[in-house]
C-alpha cells in the first residue's frame, strides 16, 4: 500500500500510496519513521493512481503534514448541512517541504488529501487532472436483495472547492 524509495543522494524521499485502506495508517507510521530518520530535506507523495478508500485515513494521514484541528475536508450535504474533518495528529512532516504527484487515477480520499494540502499549505500539485471522485454515497436496501447507492452529500477541499465531477487541477501539468 505503502512505498518508500529516496532519490537526489537519499534527500528527497519518495513515498508511494496506493490506497487509503484500513493498514495504512501503521504502514504510513512505519514510512513516516523512516523519513524523520533518514536525514531527507523533503518529500515527494506520490498519490498517483490512488483510488482512494477511507475518509477518515485521509484525514490520519492529514495529521503528519499539519498542525491538530486544521481543517481536512467538509461534507456538504447541500441543504446548508455540513460536517468539518480535522486533524488530531502531531505534525511530524509539517516542516518538510512537499509536492504531490497526481493523475486520472487519484480519486476520493487521494484527492481530499491533495486538496486539503494545496489549500492549507500551498502545496503544488504535479501531474494531470484528477479523477473527481468527490461524492458521499450511501447504500439503500430494498426488498429481494437489491440495492441502490445513493449519492447525499460531496466533499469540499478546505477553501469550498468541490471535488465532485471537476477533479484537481495540477499547479503544474505534467503529463
Amino acid at each position: 500500500i505503502i512505498k518508500l524509495e529516496y532519490k537526489d543522494n537519499d534527500k528527497i524521499a519518495h513515498l508511494s500510496f496506493y490506497s487509503f485502506t484500513a493498514t495504512a495508517p501503521s504502514e504510513f507510521q512505519q514510512a513516516v519513521s523512516k523519513i524523520l530518520t533518514s536525514g531527507a530535506k523533503g518529500i515527494i507523495l506520490d498519490l498517483r493512481n490512488n483510488p482512494g478508500g477511507y475518509l477518515e485515513v485521509a484525514v490520519d494521514t492529514a495529521g503528519w503534514f499539519f498542525n491538530p484541528g486544521d481543517l481536512v475536508a467538509v461534507e456538504d450535504y447541500g441543504n446548508g448541512k455540513t460536517t468539518e474533518f480535522r486533524t488530531s495528529g502531531l505534525g511530524g512532516l509539517k516542516d518538510y517541504p512537499l509536492v504531490v504527484l497526481i493523475n486520472q487515477g487519484s480519486a476520493s480520499a487521494s484527492e481530499i488529501l491533495a486538496g486539503a494540502l494545496r489549500d492549507n499549505k500551498n502545496v503544488k500539485l504535479v501531474g494531470v487532472k484528477t479523477f473527481g471522485k468527490g461524492s458521499v454515497q450511501e447504500l439503500v436496501n430494498f426488498e429481494g436483495g437489491s440495492s441502490l447507492k445513493v449519492t447525499v452529500a460531496r466533499w469540499l477541499t478546505p477553501k469550498g472547492t468541490s471535488i465532485s465531477e471537476k477533479g484537481l487541477e495540477p499547479d503544474y501539468k505534467v503529463e
